[in-house]
């Protein structure tokens, strides 16, 4: 089992920053990748950005030159850095963490909430 914990999330106003950051703990070998997905209210849950273990990133085209993801595998951490943030971004965002390699479990964090006032 893996467990993920996030934080950093909270309201900022449009044009504000905020990061985020979630910790993997548990059976942490052979994660192939961590990443951030959003969902906004009534809406389905979104990928935001990605990272390899390679370090190989991939973002939803809404959020490419804004966000960052990277990440710290001495912590077994990712960080999401949202600059620029907009009313639109508002959203829980869930860590996701992809492990295995023939058959590919997902794990998901709680849940951390961004809310981006106009």
């Amino acid at each position: 089992q893996v467990q993920l914990v996030e934080s950093g999330g909270g309201s900022v106003q449009a044009g504000g920053s905020l990061r985020l950051a979630c910790t993997a703990s548990g059976d942490i070998f052979n994660i192939n990748s961590m990443g951030w997905y959003r969902q906004a209210p009534g809406k389905t849950r979104d990928l935001a950005a990605v990272i390899t273990n390679g370090g190989i990133t991939n973002y939803a085209d809404s959020v490419k030159g804004r966000f960052t993801i990277s990440r710290d595998n001495a912590k077994s951490t990712v960080y999401l850095q949202m600059n620029s943030l907009k009313p639109g971004d508002t959203a829980v965002y869930y860590c996701n963490a992809k492990k295995g390699s023939s058959h590919v479990r997902d794990y998901w964090g709680q849940g951390t909430r961004v809310t981006v006032s106009s």
